[in-house]
């Protein structure tokens, strides 16, 4: 799958949620956001055949709190969701690297070749940005509007996401394992 595609898929449900909000309210959002987080990680397994991991887990956590929020008629449902998810994500890298297992590695493995030090420091660092991203959405959720809520999670979350992430290119490269070329005759003539 292409990488605009991808991104569609995996920003679109945050995107119709934004929209939705503004014109609806966070309970018609939220209603919508699950519908549209289904359609595309079904939409996903008819391309890949195989869900990716990273957004099926989303996605499980978007149909839990969003189902709270709709059945029990409260938005902090919905708001906790990314403290929650950003915690849980830390632990467990945190945890399994106690453990000598890299999470980070199993889910980016196929995108990446890293040595195990650039795994090791890119891990920890994921961690503490889970973490750190917890500790915003805590704050915002807790001392803002919804609507302003909502446009930190699109506004906010997703260029720290992706400033975090260039961030993090030239330990990628400083880590990077070539990959192996053809062997080639000699020519020296």
């Amino acid at each position: 799958m292409n990488q605009g595609l991808k991104l569609a898929l995996e920003a679109g449900p945050l995107v119709v949620f934004f929209i939705v909000n503004a014109k609806m309210g966070i309970f018609v959002a939220t209603a919508v956001f699950m519908a549209v987080t289904v359609a595309t990680l079904g939409y996903s397994y008819l391309r890949l055949k195989k869900l990716p991991t990273m957004p099926l887990v989303g996605g499980a956590f978007i149909l839990l709190f969003g189902g709270l929020t709709i059945v029990l008629e409260d938005d902090t449902f919905i708001k906790l969701k990314p403290t929650i998810v950003n915690v849980l994500f830390a632990v467990a890298i945190f945890v399994g690297l106690e453990m000598k297992k890299n999470f980070l590695k199993t889910v980016l493995e196929s995108a990446l070749t890293l040595d195990e030090a650039g795994w090791r420091t890119l891990a920890i660092r994921w961690a503490w940005f889970f973490l750190l991203l917890a500790a915003l959405n805590e704050f915002v959720w807790r001392t803002q509007t919804t609507d302003m809520w909502v446009n930190f999670k699109v506004f906010g979350i997703m260029p720290l996401t992706l400033v975090f992430s260039f961030a993090q290119v030239p330990l990628i490269l400083r880590h990077q394992i070539p990959e192996s070329e053809p062997e080639t005759e000699d020519e020296n003539f």
